[in-house]
């Protein structure tokens, strides 16, 4: 979801509680707060040599200590204040991606992709998932889209099992 996407979804449902499910039934937990958010330009080079380039928008959610146990969920409109504010000072890249950065004790640190949102009663839920890494130049080197797993003792990393690219 871009950037635009997630602000439109939002003003369009100020008078609701902002819910983030991170794994299927698993919500953060409402005493979470938004500790941070990261406008990045990503400047990469591929395994086949090739350059890209984009930005991403992170949102960063953070669950308080002091206040587990919290069952009353931040509401949209104190989300979009935050965000807002954020806005004034480094402006957004519309169309870039928006994640959402996040962990707890059982989850580890991710940036998740944001892939799709309900609405329940007054709640908006924004579905979150893992993007999985990926060899991005696959034609370049030979690699098939069906990727053989291998296994055995070798720590060397590679894209194919012949060890092509990567």
């Amino acid at each position: 979801m871009k950037t635009q996407e997630f602000f439109n979804v939002l003003e369009q449902h100020k008078d609701k509680s902002l819910l983030f499910e991170y794994a299927p039934n698993l919500l953060v937990g409402a005493n979470y707060h938004i500790t941070e958010v990261k406008h990045i330009t990503v400047d990469s080079v591929d395994c086949g040599g090739q350059t890209d380039a984009w930005k991403e928008t992170i949102v960063q959610l953070w669950e308080s200590p002091e206040e587990i146990g919290k069952t009353e969920f931040m509401s949209v409109f104190k989300a979009l204040s935050i965000l807002k504010k954020v806005g004034t000072m480094k402006p957004y890249v519309l169309d870039a991606e928006v994640k959402i950065e996040y962990s707890n004790a059982a989850f580890h640190t991710a940036q998740l992709f944001v892939n799709d949102f309900e609405i329940h009663n007054n709640n908006v839920v924004f579905k979150l998932a893992i993007a999985k890494t990926d060899c991005k130049a696959k034609e370049l080197c030979g690699v098939p889209e069906n990727i053989e797993v291998i296994s055995g003792s070798s720590n060397e990393p590679c894209c194919t099992p012949d060890g092509n690219c990567c």
